[in-house]
């Protein structure tokens, strides 16, 4: 269960709670900050939900206010810890808006208004970012620098690409899945991925793959196609997890069997799955390669090639552009990466810039050598331009920030100009060539002279 805050100040936080399967279970609006200020009253409605719904997670959107919100959430943890298990995290806004004006999610949740919609979306990008995120257009989400300026067709077919990928790899939790991601597993059309979720809503989560069955209009042919892709979790078949296909199932009896072992007990037993040769549980309809495969997935079911999940810890009392000081070392997140180096999330409500000489001691050529979006990195603080809102940021920690001296010395550059400069502004302009003095007539070209001479000389 997941708690959402979409965090505002004036109009107010959003709050949503979502179940495990990421369907809506509640929501209200929160007023901690000014103008109401209404600390502790949020704090007692946050807890109330908590308790009532068995939350354990709080996602807390990074726009305006965020920090705060953030701040309001520890509290919330640091009040109903031990007793209830919970953990927050800084969740990333981009394209949630567009979302939650879109026609899908207008059909996802008629009944629910924009706002609230945002902050359901926050929720689930939580539980499950892939899901979420393939419902919004990636010009709204924020994939690079010049995303405007290349062919939007090339750009969503590039995701579609990605996506697919995905899903050959890890594989779809059937669980969580909305039906936009549903619907480009194999097999699996809109319609078919939307009664999926429709028989999810009604009947709870699935408990084995046999379940799909049951689905309206899906056939044992669409099942022989889709169900390697879909993973159950904690399924009454530890099998369903992996991606060992149904129809395979009786191999991996047969293979624990002759191991004298139970199928649970063999999944994840190294040692014991090595000693094993595929060739002597070949037949018929499974060759070598496909008992080694079975094997290789026994080995490290469900695996998620993902690192450990980590998010960015930002400083206490560093909100505001006014709480950054020069030489400040501070945790942040990659938001973005240009050529020109990458972007800095330090929880400011303003991205700093870390410029491509500064992210590492070596020469680089591309930044994206050296970061990803989504990396937690450490930087030093090395200019703060409160004015223009610009944060210049290091990687290298040995660097020195720049000091007032030459900020004043640079401002004083801007504004009077070099010695150069001024020499150069005080220098009379130069006289222009064939330029007529004034006294004298302006000179008379070839037209000119016929024209007179037409004339008398008059």
């Amino acid at each position: 269960m997941t708690l959402a805050i979409d965090p505002g100040q004036r109009t107010g936080c959003k709050v949503a709670v979502i179940d495990a399967t990421g369907q809506f279970v509640d929501h209200t609006t929160i007023y901690p900050h000014a103008p109401q200020n209404q600390w502790n009253e949020a704090l007692s409605v946050l807890a109330k939900l908590v308790k009532q719904h068995g939350v354990e997670l709080i996602a807390v959107g990074n726009g305006t206010a965020s920090r705060e919100t953030d701040k309001l959430a520890g509290e919330l943890l640091k009040a109903l810890t031990p007793a209830h298990r919970l953990s927050k995290v800084m969740v990333s806004e981009a394209g949630a808006s567009v979302y939650s004006a879109s026609e899908y999610a207008s059909r996802e949740m008629p009944d629910l208004d924009v706002t609230v919609r945002g902050a359901v979306s926050i929720g689930r990008r939580l539980q499950d970012p892939l899901a979420e995120l393939v419902k919004i257009e990636p010009k709204s989400i924020g994939v690079g620098q010049y995303q405007h300026d290349v062919s939007q067709v090339q750009l969503s077919r590039s995701l579609e690409v990605v996506i697919e990928d995905c899903v050959n790899a890890v594989g779809v939790d059937l669980n969580t899945a909305s039906s936009a991601l549903l619907s480009r597993v194999a097999g699996l059309s809109t319609a078919l991925a939307e009664n999926i979720v429709a028989q999810r809503n009604v009947k709870g989560a699935f408990k084995s793959r046999k379940e799909l069955l049951e689905v309206s209009r899906l056939g044992a042919k669409t099942f022989e196609q889709c169900a390697g892709f879909l993973r159950i979790h904690n399924a009454d078949n530890p099998l369903d997890a992996s991606a060992v296909h149904p129809e395979a199932y009786p191999l991996v009896e047969r293979i624990a069997k002759q191991s004298g072992r139970e199928v649970r007990g063999l999944i994840g037993d190294s040692a014991a799955l090595k000693a094993l040769k595929p060739a002597d549980f070949a037949d018929e309809r499974f060759g070598v390669p496909t008992v080694s495969d079975i094997l290789k997935e026994l080995d490290k079911p469900g695996r998620d090639p993902r690192p450990e999940f980590k998010a960015a810890e930002f400083r206490e009392g560093v909100e505001t552009l006014n709480d950054l000081k020069l030489g400040m070392v501070l945790e942040g997140t990659v938001t973005n990466v240009t050529h020109f180096g990458a972007f800095v999330d330090i929880g400011v409500h303003q991205d700093g810039l870390v410029h491509i000489s500064a992210l590492s001691d070596r020469f680089i050529d591309d930044p994206r050598s050296v970061v990803k979006a989504g990396d937690i990195v450490t930087v030093k603080v090395m200019s703060v331009d409160i004015p223009r809102k610009r944060v210049g940021l290091s990687m290298r920690l040995d660097d020195q920030p720049e000091t007032e001296n030459d900020a004043n010395r640079s401002d004083t550059n801007k504004n009077n100009g070099s010695p150069k400069d001024q020499r150069n502004a005080n220098r009379k302009p130069p006289r222009q060539r064939n330029s007529a003095k004034p006294d004298e007539p302006a000179p008379m070209g070839a037209l000119g002279a016929a024209l007179l001479k037409a004339r008398g000389g008059k």
